[in-house]
């Protein structure tokens, strides 16, 4: 496995499933890819924040103080399995379950993206009249463990949309819901449900497709443009991910976490025009077409998760 990093001069180190560890990558010099790193669905990168050299070693300095900046993604490889990637990142199998809206019955498939946390526990992103306490009570620890790895007070005022990460968390089990209730052909959680009229274009100003539905999960299509053209967010949402580099292929990209379970991914960007955690209004501009990444040409690639991708059939909102 080829680990990937962006925008740092050491070489962060994973264990493989069979206990052993492998460097990144990266030439020392100038920090790019080397060419056997060309494959989308053979790397994990570890975001430029981050400031470890171990992701779960046995050997971690025990001064070492992680936090919720120090997330990685990991793009999932053919014959990978979840509780390999769980004992590859030392975090169990449930975190990474719950971090990506995954069931047990769940199934990964290579060039999927998963998130993966520093920690076992659980990822939150806080709701409105929600307290530091209600959300302890939520997942099972005290108000101490939010605080502590997520440098805040207990006093600090919560903003709605702010992520927290609650080590050693567990997520509340979900009421069961009537086997009648999932749309005839297809797959539980496959759709989230209708959601025509939801999306706009994210390249309104070249309406072209260039590859239809394609990649993980068979939910992306290729926008044509050129490069430096505007990139629009498809809904309003968090930004879950905004990141420079080669991202398992997908170059510069951004993710964006909708009000009804959606997401969509923005890839091969030129130029980022969005942060990370920032909320964003449907329409807003977020960054620039480009061809980074693993690209035979400038264009967007779009995903949605959770629903029909409305590039499919070109039945955007507008």
């Amino acid at each position: 496995m080829a680990l990937l990093e962006a925008d740092m001069s050491h070489f962060p180190i994973l264990k493989e499933s069979n206990g052993s560890q492998k460097e990144s990558s990266f030439s020392s010099e100038d920090n790019t890819p080397r060419a056997t790193d060309n494959i989308a669905s053979g790397n994990a990168l570890v975001p430029s924040t981050s400031m470890f050299d171990v992701v779960g070693g046995p050997d971690m300095d025990a001064d070492f103080e992680l936090s919720p900046d120090d997330m990685s993604i990991y793009v999932v490889r053919s014959g990978d399995t979840l509780s390999e990637i769980a004992e590859m990142f030392d975090v169990s199998v449930n975190t990474i379950l719950w971090a990506n809206d995954l069931k047990k019955s769940s199934k990964i498939a290579e060039g999927d993206i998963l998130f993966i946390l520093p920690v076992s526990g659980v990822r939150h992103i806080v709701a409105k009249g929600e307290t530091l306490k209600s959300i302890a009570g939520r997942y099972k620890v005290d108000i101490e463990t939010i605080t502590i790895f997520n440098d805040m007070a207990a006093e600090d005022k919560l903003v709605v949309g702010d992520e927290l990460i609650i080590p050693d968390g567990v997520m509340p089990e979900a009421p069961s819901s009537p086997k009648s209730g999932s749309p005839k052909g297809s797959s539980p959680g496959s759709i989230l449900k209708n959601v025509v009229g939801y999306f706009i274009n994210p390249v309104p100003e070249f309406r072209r497709k260039s590859q239809d539905l394609h990649g993980p999960g068979n939910r992306g299509v290729d926008l044509a443009a050129p490069t430096g053209t505007r990139i629009f967010a498809s809904a309003s949402g968090r930004v879950s991910l905004a990141r420079k580099g080669y991202n398992g292929g997908y170059g510069n990209m951004v993710i964006i976490e909708h009000p009804n379970g959606t997401k969509t991914l923005y890839a091969h960007m030129s130029k980022l025009g969005i942060t990370t955690g920032a909320q964003v209004s449907q329409g807003e501009v977020i960054g620039y077409v480009g061809s980074t990444g693993r690209s035979t040409g400038p264009h967007l690639h779009f995903e949605v998760f959770n629903a029909k991708n409305p590039g499919a059939d070109w039945s955007w909102a507008n």
